[in-house]
């Protein structure tokens, strides 16, 4: 685990963007239970969390994809933290809706793009992959060029990992479940006796019954 990834875990904890509760487990949009809930937009009022998440994203961003052009949010959660990041290197920056706007010029992507142009995504989150790789195929629809996204956390599933693969999208995220249960047992968050649980549902999330 390193030092970036057990420290946005433990941040992450700490502020209650993510809670663990394996024994009265949450209920998923697509049905499954789930052990763990994570809104990381809770970051975004806390200021030195802000700060560093902001930083860090940039830093990957800057090393992983130099040749970047542009910064592209994705919509809801990805749009300020996307924002804060074009912003600190300078770039263009715009968003994509999950639906085009129902009124007006029905735009999907808003914000100017170029053809061509090198976009990385921000995505606050990636869970099965499938709301971050529509984004990918709106983006190269409008013929502009994705060379790779980042995340705050990422769950682990194989099957957003054989997704990304498939679409040929290089990822990164600050930090991951396996880092995230390391820092909650550290700090007391869950127990050891809870720990077989949890890692079971990241290896088979839909069959997990809790």
């Amino acid at each position: 685990m390193n030092q970036i990834a057990k420290q946005v875990a433990n941040m992450l904890l700490k502020v209650g963007a993510v809670k663990l509760s394996p024994q009265k487990p949450f209920t998923w949009s697509s049905g499954w239970l789930s052990p763990i809930y994570c809104d990381n937009r809770l970051t975004l009022s806390f200021p030195e969390v802000r700060t560093f998440i902001k930083n860090e994203l940039a830093n990957v961003i800057k090393s992983q994809y130099p040749q970047v052009e542009a910064i592209a949010g994705v919509a809801t959660a990805g749009i300020p933290q996307g924002a804060l990041v074009a912003d600190l290197l300078n770039l263009p920056f715009l968003y994509v809706r999950s639906s085009p706007k129902g009124h007006g010029m029905e735009n999907l992507i808003e914000g100017k793009i170029e053809e061509n142009q090198k976009i990385v995504v921000v995505e606050d989150l990636i869970s099965t992959g499938g709301s971050s790789l529509k984004v990918v195929k709106s983006l190269r629809d409008a013929k502009a060029e994705v060379i790779g996204l980042v995340a705050i956390f990422n769950y682990g599933f194989e099957l957003a990992k054989q997704a990304f693969e498939h679409e040929k999208v290089p990822f990164q995220t600050l930090s991951n479940y396996s880092s995230l249960l390391v820092e909650a047992v550290d700090k007391d968050y869950i127990s050891e006796e809870d720990m077989a649980s949890l890692q079971e549902w990241r290896l088979a999330p839909e069959n997990w019954a809790g």
